[in-house]
């Protein structure tokens, strides 16, 4: 099979739309809190010849020959994600091999919960990942609730707090198997000791899910999970700025100390081994494994470290121009990487704001509210930094984003104004009326003239 060995004349019409997503990315602002840029060296990794080879098992243990040098790949990514969250080898044990977030913490679910066993996580609307389990009155609509049995705790309706009060009654009567202490959607930090006293009352587990906010972990600006809970899940391209991945982390070593005496071991590694290789996944993808080591290495780092300050300073400043605009942010404010802002004082709703911000170039995501009854209609919209800041934005730089932005929702009001009822109606009215086409098309030429001013990590030659 005679293929050419470049992408531009083997496959032209993949190659145009790669170089046009790396061109919309250039003169966009991604602001989608789950979103980042992986360096060029990352991107290298992923695009090794690591992608050819099957290693299924674990490292010494694989049901393939020819793995002596992926061993070594996954053994070093292993020794970096430990070396990158400040964990002793003796005390806590690595999976580099979800393929993301979702499927760790299933793989987690599938080893210590067991079927129709009981899990606690953060209600959905309020804030919580479809991993940790959700539901309506016709559908368990995450397989978490179709596999086993979930029940949400809930944030404080006033002050978008998380309600440990609350979390610690429902835990005393439901006694879940395991308490995840995660997050998707939620601006505070969480308390895990507070957690922690609660999965010790009722005898669970806990798991936390730090997946937004492992770069912020690894440098030391927020709590970190590790002082409390007996597994921490993740995914790697988040804040923590690798490819898309995911690590699962497990304690090894005395769980308790009977009174008696005797000492009550973890159990887990075997485990959890098992349900990630070979209960859910076959073989590892081992350029992903290698793209992780490179962006666990780089995590260590003093640049690395200022990176994740600036993410925190920048998500500071885009709370505190949006408050200054009059917009409402749920909780009052941030102590990580996100806003959560509730258009409905606005008398929006988060579908419609979407849609505009990313015909004038800014993609952020709608996202529910504490009391909203739909996901199809959500209240707010969920904003981040992490992307922004690794093409070197600083603070007085989401001063002007944070125009933009109000410049696009003052637009969205004008069109809701003048259409129909329905989001159809809407993007009709966006799409054809020629005044507001217009005015969408100065204000995206004004914010491509601005992105295009910072550089974009990764390959230039697209």
């Amino acid at each position: 099979m005679n293929l050419q060995e470049d992408i531009r004349t083997d496959d032209p019409e993949i190659y145009e739309l790669i170089r046009l997503e790396k061109e919309r990315q250039r003169k966009g602002l991604e602001m989608i809190a789950s979103e980042n840029f992986a360096s060029r060296s990352v991107q290298q990794a992923l695009g090794s010849c690591l992608t050819n080879k099957y290693s299924e098992g674990q490292p010494g243990q694989r049901y393939y020959g020819g793995n002596e040098i992926i061993d070594k790949v996954e053994l070093l990514c292993q020794k970096r994600a430990r070396e990158a969250f400040g964990l002793d080898a003796d005390r806590w044990g690595v999976n580099v091999q979800p393929l993301s977030g979702s499927p760790a913490n299933f793989a987690v679910y599938t080893a210590v919960v067991e079927p129709h066993g009981r899990i606690m996580g953060l209600y959905l609307p309020d804030g919580g990942h479809l991993s940790h389990g959700f539901m309506t009155q016709n559908k368990r609509v995450s397989a978490t609730s179709v596999f086993f049995e979930s029940f949400p705790y809930k944030v404080d309706p006033v002050t978008g707090l998380i309600d440990y009060d609350k979390l610690r009654e429902n835990a005393l009567m439901f006694l879940p198997k395991m308490i995840v202490a995660g997050v998707s959607c939620y601006s505070r930090n969480l308390d895990y000791k507070r957690f922690r006293e609660i999965a010790d009352e009722v005898g669970a587990l806990l798991l936390a899910d730090m997946a937004h906010v492992s770069g912020l972990v690894a440098a030391g600006e927020i709590p970190s999970p590790f002082d409390y809970c007996d597994i921490v899940t993740t995914t790697t391209h988040k804040t923590l700025r690798g490819p898309r991945s995911g690590m699962i982390f497990y304690r090894k070593g005395v769980r308790k100390v009977l009174k008696s005496g005797e000492n009550v071991m973890y159990d887990l590694e075997k485990k959890i081994n098992e349900a990630v290789f070979p209960g859910l996944q076959g073989g590892p993808h081992n350029h992903q494994i290698a793209a992780v080591a490179v962006a666990l290495r780089q995590a260590v780092t003093p640049e690395f470290k200022l990176y994740q300050k600036q993410v925190m300073a920048n998500a500071k400043a885009l709370c505190t121009g949006l408050q200054n605009k009059g917009y409402t942010i749920v909780s009052g404010g941030t102590d990580t990487h996100l806003v959560l802002v509730d258009l409905r004082p606005q008398k929006l709703d988060g579908a419609r704001a979407e849609k505009v911000l990313e015909d004038v170039g800014i993609a952020v995501n709608k996202n529910t509210c504490p009391g909203d009854k739909s996901a199809l209609k959500p209240s707010g919209l969920r904003i981040g930094t992490p992307a922004l800041t690794s093409r070197g934005l600083k603070e007085e730089d989401f001063d002007r984003v944070v125009e933009f932005i109000h410049e696009a929702i003052l637009l969205t009001q004008e069109v809701v104004s003048s259409s129909g009822p329905t989001l159809r109606e809407f993007k009709t009215k966006l799409s054809t009326d020629q005044e507001v086409v217009n005015k969408v098309k100065a204000l995206k030429s004004r914010v491509e003239e601005f992105a295009i001013k910072f550089s974009l990590p990764g390959f230039d030659d697209w």
